[in-house]
């Protein structure tokens, strides 16, 4: 039996950034579970995890994120995006836990030329793509209490992402490459996590079916890769580091990769702002907060 409190927010990934970004922003209403305690390819310890902490709601920040790899490790994708989501679904509905699940811009191809809205087909271009796709369906049927988010772009001033992978590449270089063509919505992971918990809120204070169903959830604004990695090398001056020398915009295509990133993967965010009344702050914003919080654990 559990001994937490009745309104116990379960949330999987681990030591993830969103994961962390929720515990920390969520403090004891936040248990976090991750391999092997809890694991999407095995069902006995998802009905185990449940079992013990008895959650009023489960967020599934869990997923198989590793996109090229995906390519060639086919089963394991599925089994982490899909079929894993799909019984923890099936699972929280057996038990009437509302589900909030992440997903990914890379369920469209970013072909479209303006920011995509809910619904506007998928087409996905890569297994991690289609893993994610195929997971939002599976988890809507399973539980219809669910609230699926796409996100995109995600970084923090913790754990492994592009923001701080710049700003230490920016301390060691004086010149570098990053992609210039590719479009999309850098969301801070802190207020990802901020606007799950606001969600929260409200499915505690009482489901409603208007809830159910798919949303973006991004940072406000767009900008590239190589746009985002100038912004994090520019906010990392005021802590000292010297701005390399030089930032060049190169082509997809003189960065290979075994997965086909999509092209331009802005999403319109506009739906949960309807719904929920929320909206992300300005990537720019998330980008100094995270940026200061990368220095601060540096000099801790």
């Amino acid at each position: 039996m559990s001994t937490t409190s009745e309104r116990t927010i379960l949330v999987t990934g681990g030591q993830g950034q969103l994961a962390t970004s929720l515990k920390t922003l969520g403090g004891n209403r936040v248990i976090v579970v991750g391999r092997p305690e809890f694991d999407l390819a095995n069902s006995e310890t998802m009905a185990a995890t449940l079992a013990r902490y008895t959650p009023s709601l489960v967020v599934n920040a869990a997923a198989w994120t590793a996109v090229d790899l995906a390519e060639s490790e086919i089963e394991g994708a599925k089994a982490a995006n899909e079929t894993g989501p799909a019984e923890l679904a099936r699972l929280c509905a057996a038990q009437d836990i509302p589900l909030i699940h992440v997903s990914t811009d890379y369920v469209y191809a970013g072909d479209k030329g303006s920011p995509y809205v809910e619904t506007d087909p998928v087409t996905p271009q890569t297994v991690y793509g289609r893993t994610k796709a195929a997971g939002e369906l599976a988890v809507l049927k399973a539980q219809p209490k669910s609230v699926i988010l796409r996100t995109a772009w995600v970084y923090s001033g913790h754990c492994k992402n592009f923001v701080r992978t710049m700003v230490n590449a920016g301390a060691k270089n004086t010149h570098l490459k990053v992609v210039g063509d590719q479009y999309g919505c850098p969301t801070n992971a802190d207020d990802l996590a901020k606007a799950i918990l606001d969600i929260a809120d409200q499915i505690e204070a009482g489901w409603q079916d208007r809830f159910a169903g798919i949303y973006h959830a991004c940072g406000t604004g767009e900008t590239s890769w190589h746009g985002l990695a100038v912004a994090a090398l520019e906010e990392a001056v005021r802590h000292g580091q010297t701005m390399p020398v030089e930032v060049t915009a190169i082509r997809t295509q003189d960065w290979p990769t075994p997965a086909k990133r999509p092209q331009d993967s802005r999403l319109d965010c506009s739906k949960l702002e309807q719904v929920f009344g929320i909206r992300l702050p300005e990537w720019r914003n998330g980008v100094a907060r995270a940026v200061d919080e990368h220095f601060a654990a540096q000099s801790a």
